[in-house]
């Protein structure tokens, strides 16, 4: 059995949760889990726990093994770049002993995003009819869509931020589905949100809004405006947010067919892989809104690596 098949449960093995180089369990009350939900119970009860809770984590949504064979799709292609192990079956996502050049693995993923084969497995049937029902009309995909990977023993994590600074050009309605694409224990550096932070992400986005009138209108949509933090990060210091807010930084051991939906206000950010069988972490994360509402003009190209959002 390939190792991207494999449960993590029974690993025992202590480890500390960290992003860029703070050590998130510093204090056991800032840390906690998330809430995994039934998607069985029905989509009015999965928007009240979203509304709710800014998130909500789906349990085995997606059939597991399609999502690990599209894995193993993805790391064949990006074999040729030297990203895997030579080999090793590329459902596992076994990085190479010697890292190759991040932009080239990322110019990849750029022309695997524009593939018929990711598309399908962004507009399944199952995610396409729950998503029109979820936002109650029809729904709309945004073409610009990204995946990411991200090697183990690397120091490399997501900062805190909110989409909607990424997304002011368009609806606040916005629903991003993050899907990790195998399993991604915590180990493996997921993404982690700050609870109840749906909240606070719109009083910083109303204080944005006040204190920024006298922005552009191009300046006032981009997330590299002068008054903003460096890329329209929140803080790269997770555990120092957590005491700001007296709030915790929530986490999970996501499993192959899991998918997270969350508001473009909830604040969230990835931890650092440590993974110790070197496997890559591997996710997409693709956003919807009702075709109806306004939509982000910056949105409906394909994304590259200019195009600064």
């Amino acid at each position: 059995m390939s190792i991207s098949m494999q449960t993590t449960q029974g690993d025992e093995e202590s480890f500390s949760l960290v992003a860029n180089g703070k050590i998130l369990s510093t204090a056991p009350n800032r840390l906690g889990d998330l809430t995994p939900t039934d998607p069985g119970i029905g989509v009015a009860a999965i928007r009240h726990l979203y509304e709710e809770n800014g998130y909500v984590w789906l349990k085995g949504f997606l059939p597991r093994r399609e999502v690990i064979e599209f894995r193993g799709w993805v790391f064949g292609h990006l074999a040729n770049t030297g990203l895997i192990a030579p080999g090793t079956d590329p459902r596992d996502g076994i990085a190479s002993a010697i890292a190759p050049d991040n932009r080239a693995v990322d110019r990849y993923l750029m022309s695997l995003v524009r593939s018929v084969a990711y598309e399908g497995f962004c507009t399944q049937p199952r995610m396409a009819r729950f998503m029109d029902e979820f936002l109650a009309g029809i729904s709309y995909l945004h073409k610009r869509k990204i995946m990411r990977h991200v090697r183990p023993g690397t120091t490399i994590a997501t900062p805190a931020h909110y989409d909607l600074v990424y997304l002011r050009g368009g609806t606040s309605r916005v629903v991003t589905s993050w899907i990790p694409i195998g399993d991604i224990p915590a180990e493996m550096g997921g993404l982690t949100y700050l609870e109840g932070s749906h909240a606070i992400g719109a009083r910083m986005e109303r204080e944005f809004n006040e204190r920024n009138g006298d922005l552009s209108p191009e300046e006032r949509v981009s997330a590299y405006n002068r008054n903003m933090t460096e890329g329209g990060w929140v803080s790269k210091d997770l555990p120092e947010m957590a005491e700001r807010f007296d709030t915790r930084w929530l986490t999970a051991d996501y499993e192959a067919g899991d998918i997270m939906l969350h508001s473009p206000f909830m604040i969230h950010a990835s931890t650092t892989n440590q993974d110790k069988g070197h496997r890559l972490r591997l996710s997409t994360d693709i956003r919807y809104q009702n075709v109806n509402d306004e939509i982000d003009a910056r949105w409906n190209n394909h994304w590259s690596l200019d195009d600064m959002l």
